[in-house]
């Protein structure tokens, strides 16, 4: 999976009038899959064309459609056309260059919303909600996504999800898009955990690799989670009359969650932040180690070299001024004895100030 980008690419050109629907050439092909929801159950179809897709809509049943893929602009552009969606909702639907956010429309309001798989930063999606009285239509940028949770509550015959309206559909889908950040953010935190357990017995380099790849996953995230507090806030607000107040409460709930997310990202960040200078404290304190043996050895071998590079010289005994020692008969054994105790009495010296 490709590596997550913190910068974002705009496609449409300079000066393009708003509305414009720029495809993108790596954009997964559009289909789209459709929940025919009642009370007594539900009705799942694969592959649904736009004939099938305003059938359903005459039907007076509510629904969920789900379109997959965003490569096709003009099949898009058709569906906000059943739907009577906004142009400028529709080019913020195709242009996955959104921030989290709820747009108001005269005409119905617009979600986006940042989703992940809940086991890689990499996966993460645009992910956008259209919904009105009956209907909620989901856009996802490729297939695969965390909502099967929902579809099965949806499929369940004691859920109270299929029995309400579509508002309370849109708060299970968000939730669950929230609650996918859970297992993401502990496993960024379980790593955290287990490269201060390296750093702290043996750091390494790879180990800051590493640490700068979680602190930019967690800024993905944080960046993805600060506007989803705002736009959670914003739908719960009662003076916009967006949703019923019975699911007030529900949004609200998912708002502690997205602060209890963020609150999670910077503390994990803090202590991103924090094992660096671990880290760099680590190096520095056994680069000091090594140093202070390589100067504790060097101060030994001073002496000894000075006494080794005197005893060295060779000079003709026959003059009184040469040095009496070459001589005599056990000048070498005495200056290796002599020199050991030397050595001997620098390290009993440097144990006893505590250098040792």
């Amino acid at each position: 999976m490709k590596k997550p980008s913190l910068v974002h690419h705009r496609r449409t050109p300079v000066g393009a009038p708003p509305g414009t629907l720029i495809p993108d050439e790596k954009a997964h092909p559009t289909t789209i899959r459709l929940m025919v929801i009642d009370d007594h159950g539900i009705e799942r179809r694969e592959d649904v064309d736009l004939d099938g897709l305003r059938a359903a809509t005459r039907s007076g049943r509510r629904l969920w459609v789900d379109v997959i893929g965003l490569g096709d602009v003009e099949l898009i552009a058709r569906i906000g056309e059943i739907f009577a969606m906004n142009q400028l909702a529709i080019e913020d639907i195709a242009n996955t260059n959104q921030r989290p956010k709820v747009d108001f429309y005269d005409e119905h309001p617009l979600i986006v919303a940042h989703m992940f798989d809940g086991r890689s930063v990499a996966s993460k999606e645009q992910f956008a909600i259209f919904f009105d009285s009956r209907h909620v239509v989901t856009f996802q940028e490729r297939p695969g996504d965390c909502l099967e949770p929902v579809r099965q509550r949806l499929g369940a015959q004691a859920g109270r999800i299929r029995k309400r309206g579509s508002a309370y559909l849109v708060y299970a889908i968000l939730d669950t898009i929230l609650d996918a950040y859970f297992p993401l953010v502990e496993a960024l935190g379980d790593e955290l955990e287990e490269i201060e357990d390296r750093i702290t017995a043996d750091p390494r380099p790879e180990d800051v690799r590493r640490l700068h790849g979680v602190k930019r996953e967690l800024l993905i995230v944080k960046r993805a989670l600060w506007p989803t507090r705002e736009m959670l806030s914003a739908m719960s607000r009662e003076d916009l009359d967006l949703v019923p107040r019975e699911v007030n409460q529900y949004l609200r709930d998912a708002y502690d969650h997205a602060v209890q997310l963020i609150d999670i990202v910077e503390t994990c960040r803090e202590l991103a932040t924090g094992l660096i200078d671990l880290y760099l404290s680590s190096v520095s304190t056994r680069m000091n180690e090594v140093m202070k043996v390589l100067t504790i050895i060097s101060t030994i071998f001073i002496p000894l070299g000075f006494l080794a590079g005197i005893w060295g010289m060779n000079f003709d005994t026959a003059s009184p001024w040469n040095m009496p020692e070459l001589g005599f008969r056990y000048g070498y054994p005495a200056a290796l004895v002599f020199m050991a105790a030397i050595a001997l009495g620098l390290l009993a010296l440097f144990r006893r100030k505590n250098w040792l």
